[in-house]
């Protein structure tokens, strides 16, 4: 394991396997224990996120990720990424955790920089009551930061 978190392994183009540090696993894991910092340091610095509730706002940078995903994780209990689907610059992770009395599924397509750093996140979430209820209590926060929402309403 290194510092920042799990090692894989990938065959490079000469065969050889090589320890790569995964960004992927490293956003599962410290979502799943609220770490936002941790999170954060998976993510490149031009991020962004595709908002799974309006599919139009787009929110970018760290610092408006920090706000947005300290929102959504601290609302989340028991959240648990169950399986992770692709390589390369391309993942898919599926998971679920509690929102209020819901259970809400996420299958997250994440997009990889050349570096490794996580460059987009989409999240695609459901059931329909369970992404009302989170949107219910996302509002509110969001709300005091209306610039943050401005931000991701502009299109680039």
């Amino acid at each position: 394991m290194s510092e920042g978190g799990p090692l894989v392994f990938e065959r490079e183009r000469c065969g050889t396997l090589c320890a790569v540090d995964d960004a992927v696993a490293r956003y599962r894991a410290a979502s799943e224990q609220d770490d936002i910092e941790g999170l954060l340091a998976t993510l490149a610095p031009d991020a962004e996120l595709v908002s799974p509730l309006s599919g139009r706002l787009v929110f970018r940078g760290h610092d408006d990720l920090r706000i947005l995903l300290s929102a959504v994780y601290g609302d989340m209990k028991g959240l648990r990424w169950r399986q992770e689907l692709g390589d390369g610059a391309t993942r898919v992770v599926l998971g679920d955790g509690k929102i209020g009395p819901f259970t809400l599924a996420d299958a997250m397509v994440c997009e990889l920089d050349s570096d490794g750093r996580i460059r987009r996140v989409r999240p695609y979430l459901r059931p329909w009551l369970a992404l009302t209820f989170l949107a219910l209590r996302l509002a509110p926060k969001m709300a005091r930061h209306p610039g943050v929402v401005l931000r991701a309403a502009r299109r680039r």
